[in-house]
């Protein structure tokens, strides 16, 4: 396996930054290609490589894996502020890393399949049901509804003060004044926090150590117009043809696993199921890994790599 640093523009001028991967003896052919999109504020660090590497050594396949706009090594409009996560921006621009990849010589254009999980698992469900240029959906312990989501996450008697707070932000930006800022996680399930799970606490604490992964996102990140109102799955019975692998924790407090199980319900044939045990962070590492790796390789195997 071999890893190339690569940048693209996004159709409003952003320049994203990732990695490309590519077997250690590719064939003179072009390969197909998937793209690996990361969750809620993290980076193409935190477990995309291991990924990437894994399929690039069992696969006839090349990878590429970014940052998000707004995060680690990728930009910012300048009237944008840093650590700001908005859905349809992150979807449109995995829909311009299909047309960078495409436009490599060592890329089979007609074969590119899209990785997404937890927040960018939703993301994949929505391109791959309006971007027919997709020809396989991976999707990873899903976010699939914002709104039912957020109300599974946050206590009702939380909310009155998460409007007024959202409400402060929005005078405030417009006033001209920056962005505020709320921590992605807390160690505290009661303090404001954009994940407030204790496992969520967990796997970013650990690799806030590891990288340069920073504990905040704009509040506009989680105002109504953004996560509440986001609805990923909302077309996910229009994916069809297009093969889909949906991947499930038996135990997701953070994208519940009812909902997930809802949303594959309502997909059409071609589709797979695959249900892991543990919590939603189980399958990027650890004694999970392999086993969901590895379905993930079987699946492309006969699809993508067919």
């Amino acid at each position: 396996m071999t890893r190339e640093d690569i940048s693209f523009q996004t159709s409003d001028d952003i320049t994203l930054r990732g990695w490309f991967y590519t077997p250690s003896s590719p064939p003179s052919t072009p390969l197909p290609c998937l793209i690996l999109s990361h969750g809620f504020s993290a980076l193409k660090e935190m477990d995309l490589s291991t990924f990437a590497s894994h399929f690039t050594t069992h696969l006839p396949l090349t990878c590429l894996v970014y940052d998000n706009r707004n995060f680690g090594s990728s930009d910012n409009h300048a009237s944008s502020p840093r650590q700001e996560i908005i859905p349809s921006q992150q979807c449109s621009d995995i829909s311009d890393a299909i047309t960078y990849v495409q436009g490599r010589e060592d890329v089979d254009a007609e074969k590119v399949g899209i990785w997404g999980s937890s927040y960018s698992g939703g993301h994949v469900l929505w391109v791959g049901a309006v971007d027919r240029r997709v020809k396989v959906v991976l999707s990873q312990v899903p976010c699939v509804s914002g709104w039912d989501n957020f109300h599974r996450l946050i206590r009702p008697d939380f909310i009155p003060g998460l409007n007024q707070m959202f409400q402060g932000d929005r005078l405030a930006r417009a006033a001209g004044k920056t962005a505020g800022m709320i921590p992605v996680v807390d160690p505290n399930p009661l303090a404001t926090s954009a994940l407030p799970t204790p496992e969520s606490y967990t796997f970013f604490m650990d690799w806030e150590k590891k990288c340069d992964w920073k504990n905040e996102v704009t509040v506009k990140t989680t105002r109504i117009e953004e996560f509440r109102a986001y609805d990923p799955a909302a077309h996910i019975h229009h994916i069809s043809p297009t093969p889909l692998l949906l991947t499930v924790a038996e135990n997701d407090t953070l994208t519940p696993t009812d909902l997930a199980l809802a949303a594959y319900a309502r997909a059409l044939e071609p589709k797979e199921l695959h249900i892991l045990p543990g919590g939603h962070f189980g399958g990027y590492s650890g004694p999970n890994f392999e086993k969901n790796a590895g379905r993930q390789v079987d699946f492309l195997k006969k699809t993508l790599c067919a």
